[in-house]
């Protein structure tokens, strides 16, 4: 994915706002609990939760990296 894609469209969120979130985090090993996190600073998939998934499949990538 790229920094500027847009991944929830409800609420701008994209693929740069989910990797500073997770950069706010502590530590990040598990990566429901970083949703978690994730959701509560961006606001991500709280609107239609369409995007769920595609926020999942990032944090996991960032995770990775």
């Amino acid at each position: 994915m790229q920094a500027n894609e847009m991944i929830c469209n409800c609420k701008q969120v994209s693929y740069a706002d989910v990797e500073s979130a997770l950069h706010q985090m502590e530590r990040f090993d598990d990566v429901l609990r970083a949703f978690d996190e994730v959701q509560k600073i961006t606001h991500c998939s709280t609107g239609c939760g369409g995007c769920h998934d595609k926020i999942l499949d990032a944090i996991s990538e960032i995770m990775m990296a």
